[in-house]
């Protein structure tokens, strides 16, 4: 992955955050890769996958295939139900978090106890839009107390590219919808 900064939008996500032993060292990119479990990969399909469905609704549209398009969105509503219910088998309530902010670079979330500056983390994010998930590692970037709580900044070590493309469409699609709702709320002044 390399070192570009991407813009960070606010919002709530599910996030595992596992602490390793800090002797622990990373493993290779190769390794890495091996290791992600197999819901992860197939959720970055699916959302590959997804892309290819929108660009053909939308061909389907200008043509009026309306029950066609019905019948590819009932079977991607199946396909996304299935998707959901395997990797909620991949959340740990134990290491459970909800992000404040996130973005294809770093991301915070909030908790009762700090994680020393350096710490290594696995990570597993649970992106609702699109519906997918990312297995990562990254470290403790910054620990600043907040009221009675941390907040802990992770950035990415180890990210696969199409991940890190998943993250970016993912924040633009939050980005989106916050600036739509501001559009909204300007209309109804």
């Amino acid at each position: 992955m390399s070192e570009q900064e991407y813009f960070t939008v606010h919002h709530k996500m599910s996030v595992n955050v596992e602490p390793l032993p800090s002797n622990e060292v990373l493993p290779s990119y190769e390794q890495f890769e091996r290791e992600i479990p197999a819901p992860f990969l197939v959720a970055s399909e699916f959302s590959h996958l997804d892309i290819l469905n929108d660009h053909a609704r939308a061909e389907m549209k200008s043509i009026d295939f309306k029950y066609v398009i019905d019948l590819l969105d009932a079977q991607n509503s199946k396909l996304n139900l299935l998707l959901t219910f395997m990797l909620s088998q991949q959340d740990n309530e134990q290491y459970r978090y909800q992000t404040s902010s996130f973005g294809a670079s770093k991301f915070c979330y909030s908790a009762d106890s700090a994680l020393s500056v350096g710490t290594k983390v696995r990570v597993k994010m649970f992106i609702e839009h699109p519906a997918t998930a990312v297995y990562c590692y990254g470290h403790v970037e910054s620990n600043d107390k907040d009221g009675d709580d941390f907040l802990i900044t992770i950035k990415y070590d180890l990210l696969r590219d199409q991940d890190e493309d998943l993250l970016i469409k993912a924040a633009l699609y939050q980005q989106q919808k916050l600036l739509r709702q501001r559009s909204r709320d300007r209309d109804k002044k």
